[in-house]
């Protein structure tokens, strides 16, 4: 059973579930602190698109919206109307372009930690001088499951140590980690940035 299988079956009920309260505001807001108004941001793994892709749009960025699952992105289109959305796997991501942000919420960490180890470069090469990366990662190294409507789902993380020693190397060194920040619901947090920029 793959994740993206769990992930077309749950989406609607994912989608109905799905917290709206917006309690990753302020991590949105650092990330997006230096966007210029209208600029590009990617949603990676934007799952339905709420609520962080409505408050993306919102905000009057260009929002484009890449998840692997395709009822996902069905979802993601009627709740974000106007955001470009593209059926892509972030584990090997060439989009051809690059965007003065990247939010990686409640996605990045289901892949294992080579797939992270890999795919951390692809994603750093996609943003624009300056842009930040947003993602949800775990506290430490390690493993864990959840669930998306009943079905377990796998969760990795690489250690605060080695995910500054991949992305340093991609050019995007990190910004700040937090590990289950109390002010996020417990949610452990890491921001980086490609120098650069106005």
């Amino acid at each position: 059973m793959s994740l993206r299988e769990t992930y077309e079956r749950q989406a609607a009920r994912y989608d109905a579930e799905r917290g709206q309260t917006l309690f990753e505001c302020a991590w949105l807001d650092r990330a997006l602190a230096d966007v210029p108004a209208g600029g590009a941001v990617l949603d990676l793994g934007c799952g339905a698109g709420r609520p962080i892709g409505v408050f993306l749009a919102g905000q009057g960025f260009a929002v484009t919206g890449v998840d692997f699952s395709s009822a996902m992105l069905a979802l993601f289109s009627q709740n974000v109307p106007g955001a470009q959305a593209l059926l892509a796997d972030m584990r090997a991501l060439d989009l051809g372009r690059t965007f003065d942000a990247i939010i990686g919420w409640g996605s990045f960490f289901h892949l294992t930690e080579a797939e992270q180890r890999a795919a951390l470069p692809r994603i750093a090469a996609h943003l624009a001088p300056g842009g930040r990366l947003l993602l949800t990662v775990g506290p430490e190294a390690g493993e864990a499951w959840g669930t998306v409507g009943g079905e377990p789902v796998y969760h990795a993380s690489l250690s605060p140590e080695d995910y500054a020693e991949v992305l340093a190397e991609a050019g995007a060194p990190v910004e700040d980690f937090v590990p289950e920040d109390p002010a996020c619901n417990g949610h452990s947090l890491l921001l980086a940035r490609r120098p650069g920029g106005a």
